[in-house]
């Protein structure tokens, strides 16, 4: 009965909405039906050029000053600084030019709108002009794409010294795990074609390598600051990426291949925690999160202890590696802490950590 009462609601709505369609026909019968636009349509919208003109600009601004604290902090890497300085250097030239084509498109529009009588002037070619608007776009877009070239150059020119730290970031579907290379300082060689899950040799490394044998398998990345990391990058299934916003650093992990980029950290975890950007953005995650704790102790009134749904946990700044390609339905959730920490403090780190050898290599005969 609900079913039949809420369709002949719908249709009665329809015919309702088809008889104000035919009143307002009616209601239109002297309104002047010409397809030729008049004076009254062309001030109408050389105004509303105007208008939006403003629109865009005010929005803008506004954007930036309202929600700009949501862009990253200050980079934490040396490389990241000249980075930034290119980013800042294309947003300046592209709020330049966006500013001034569109406010002189939109004020020409208004300018020269139609009007009963008035003929609009002609140029079938003006040689000046056409050097003009492709000289000057040319210079810029090369000095913009030279700087980056030379820039990238610089970030992915990679001379490994032995006091370089030496590490394999391996990605799956839904993870990942790093490789330290060391007391040798040389990963040892492997292939996805010696994985091994019953015998947890996930990485498929290879056993019988002697630089393999004082690897370190870990969950976490611990770097020691302003000392170079070097990663290489493996993966197990599909197309990933290695992602660390706050280094600035970004590289395809593709599957049968090595990928590699490095970068000198310049800020503590601790360091970072502290800057008032991140103290800023920490306390709103942390509002929210608090609110979302209150609408979850309401919805758990009730119920029993198993099907409560869990509190948020505080939040607390972390740098993390992100996987950056949509590699399947988990892929949101595919990160690893990085810890940015003294040399001291990783050095102690590093020492608590079991090598390949201690915790996979004895379930193997190595030769």
């Amino acid at each position: 009965m609900t079913a039949i009462l809420t369709i002949i609601v719908l249709v009665l709505i329809t015919i309702a909405i088809w008889q104000m369609v035919k009143i307002f026909d009616l209601s239109q019968m002297n309104a002047d039906r010409s397809q030729v636009a008049n004076d009254k349509d062309n001030n109408i919208n050389g105004y509303l050029m105007i208008m939006f003109v403003i629109f865009i600009h005010v929005l803008t601004v506004v954007s930036f000053w309202k929600w700009s604290d949501v862009l990253l902090p200050e980079s934490a890497s040396e490389h990241g600084v000249l980075t930034d300085k290119l980013l800042a250097i294309s947003f300046a030239v592209i709020f330049f030019v966006q500013t001034i084509t569109q406010i002189l498109l939109h004020y020409f529009a208004f300018k020269y709108r139609g009007e009963k009588g008035k003929k609009a002037l002609f140029y079938a070619d003006n040689n000046k002009l056409e050097i003009i608007w492709t000289v000057i776009p040319v210079i810029v877009l090369a000095g913009l794409i030279i700087s980056g070239l030379f820039a990238w150059n610089d970030i992915t020119s990679i001379t490994k010294t032995d006091d370089d730290l030496e590490i394999e970031l391996y990605a799956q579907q839904f993870g990942w795990q790093a490789r330290y290379a060391g007391q040798d300082n040389v990963l040892g060689d492997a292939n996805v074609r010696l994985i091994n899950i019953d015998k947890a040799n996930a990485l498929g490394v290879d056993v019988n390598d002697p630089n393999a044998q004082d690897d370190i398998i870990v969950q976490e990345i611990h770097l020691p600051v302003g000392k170079k990391a070097i990663f290489k990058m493996r993966s197990q299934d599909v197309l990933h990426s290695a992602y660390m916003p706050h280094f600035r650093q970004q590289m395809n992990c593709v599957p049968g291949q090595v990928t590699e980029f490095a970068f000198v950290p310049t800020i503590t975890t601790k360091e970072m925690r502290e800057n008032e950007t991140i103290v800023n953005k920490v306390n709103k995650i942390n509002e929210i999160r608090l609110a979302n704790n209150e609408k979850i102790a309401k919805e758990n009134r009730g119920l029993p202890k198993e099907e409560q749904m869990p509190r948020l946990e505080p939040y607390e700044f972390d740098y993390l590696l992100l996987c950056n390609k949509i590699c399947g339905k988990s892929h949101y959730n595919m990160q690893l802490k990085i810890i940015v920490e003294t040399q001291e403090e990783y050095e102690n780190w590093i020492k608590q950590q079991k090598t390949f050898k201690e915790s996979v290599a004895v379930n193997y005969e190595i030769n």
